[in-house]
């Protein structure tokens, strides 16, 4: 059975794993003709207890996720992808993923790095990729990183 994307959802956040999950994406779009929509969600958790210097703290925080974005359009754009979009969103990934940004692109296809939590991480909040798998509605591709065999 052969299966043809119309677009693709990317989800990075800097990490090798990320970038990995961002190259196969690449692949996946170049192959179908799709769009690619490369997303950044800002974890609010994450920065959710630094009260000192907020406004700075969140205008690098965007000024990172933006500047992100950017290198992967133009490698994407390099690599010969016809259409790229760009999304970041500040909440959390584990929910805006696969809920939000994936239906309102009209992802057909999203592609994620698996996160390395400990056993006692992933029994109290879980990964971003497996609230992913758990909640989209659309096909998932999850990458792992090139040591674990």
């Amino acid at each position: 059975m052969e299966s043809h994307y119309h677009t693709i959802l990317v989800a990075v956040d800097g990490s090798k794993t990320a970038d990995l999950a961002f190259e196969k994406a690449v692949q996946f779009a170049k192959l179908d003709q799709a769009k690619l929509v490369i997303a950044h969600v800002i974890d609010i958790q994450t920065f959710a207890n630094v009260r000192a210097n907020q406004r700075f703290i969140d205008q690098n925080v965007t000024e990172y996720a933006q500047q992100l974005l950017d290198k992967y359009e133009k490698r994407a754009t390099e690599a010969g992808v016809g259409e790229v979009e760009l999304v970041i969103e500040n909440g959390s990934p584990k929910t805006l993923i696969p809920k939000v940004i994936a239906p309102r692109v009209g992802a057909g296809l999203i592609v994620c790095g698996a996160v390395g939590m400990n056993a006692m991480e992933r029994i109290m909040i879980g990964s971003v990729s497996e609230n992913i798998s758990r909640y989209a509605k659309c096909d998932i591709y999850i990458v792992r990183p090139k040591t674990l065999k």
